[in-house]
């Protein structure tokens, strides 16, 4: 039921558009000016990419045909960008541990500590959704609680290249994907009581997938996240950090899977249907917050001609 997916690595050979330089200078006038002034410049680079990102929009197009429940307008690609841009800059002050500028809602926290009653840890499996890294604001409640993001070492030297511009005090606990100890250290931190989180909406060209209904058509969606969560015999959390506009954010936690006691000759049922369920979480919180899935890449291979107005 697997396959190689020979399309799906579009999103990572696209050329990076971050400028390090502008960054460092965007996350200067940020801080000194702050958030309302930093934040008018945002309609700008939305607009840049309406203009000057036609692959982009035309797969941004694609993606809200299928989210929104009527006819795409010009005025949802640029809000789809506006709020890609806002939860980048939001980063600047996240990672400058300025939480008091946000208002943050969060639903379900209770389910990381009911799953984590054995001591150990715990998958925490997200998608390009809003902002992961809201979550730091859990970590001022929680102080005990150690979580670890579990990522390919290219994907790691991007992020790592943004948090040094933002702020060159801040870590990114990065656990390194693609070799031959990577499921080691990560059974390792897991009995350490470490929560590591993974985003299983993408993948690299050698990636093994499965074809999974979402948003009214088939899509393929990596095996290797959940293949490790039942391999590893650990309870699964959906969490998105939805932004809500303004200074919102609204945190969700879901049960999504619990592989710690799969029975005998069902490991590969219970990946099938853990990856059906994470589909249908994906599909309902794109329903409920549409401008907030940053894949702007071909997603399904089917984007209509850019330009086409629905």
């Amino acid at each position: 039921m697997a396959a190689s997916n020979q399309n799906s690595a579009e999103w990572i050979r696209k050329p990076e558009r971050s400028n390090m330089l502008m960054l460092r200078m965007m996350t200067w006038f940020s801080l000194r000016m702050g958030r309302p002034a930093g934040r008018a410049v945002l309609h700008l680079v939305a607009g840049y990419f309406l203009l000057f990102a036609p692959a982009a929009r035309s797969a941004s197009r694609a993606y809200l045909n299928r989210a929104l429940p009527r006819p795409v307008r010009w005025t949802d690609l640029h809000r789809h960008f506006f709020s890609f841009a806002a939860t980048i800059h939001d980063r600047v002050y996240l990672l400058n541990q300025r939480f008091d500028l946000f208002d943050i809602k969060v639903i379900n926290e209770h389910l990381m500590h009911e799953m984590m009653r054995d001591g150990e840890g715990l998958f925490l499996i997200g998608a390009h959704m809003g902002s992961f890294e809201i979550i730091r604001a859990l970590g001022r409640r929680h102080t005990d609680v150690s979580i670890a993001m579990a990522m390919y070492e290219e994907n790691a030297r991007k992020i790592n290249q943004v948090l040094g511009a933002i702020n060159p005090a801040a870590q990114q606990d990065v656990i390194g994907l693609g070799h031959i100890d990577s499921m080691l250290k990560i059974n390792e931190r897991m009995k350490q009581g470490t929560i590591v989180g993974m985003l299983a909406d993408r993948t690299l060209a050698d990636d093994m997938t499965r074809p999974v209904m979402l948003l009214g058509d088939m899509a393929q969606l990596p095996l290797g996240p959940f293949r490790m969560a039942a391999i590893l015999r650990r309870p699964v959390i959906f969490m998105t950090g939805l932004y809500l506009g303004a200074n919102r954010y609204e945190i969700h936690f879901e049960k999504l899977a619990d592989f710690s006691s799969i029975p005998a000759g069902q490991r590969q049922q219970e990946i099938e249907r853990a990856m059906t369920r994470y589909a249908e979480l994906l599909e309902r919180y794109c329903r409920r917050a549409p401008y907030n899935w940053f894949n702007f890449f071909n997603f399904w291979r089917t984007a209509p001609a850019d330009g086409e107005e629905s």
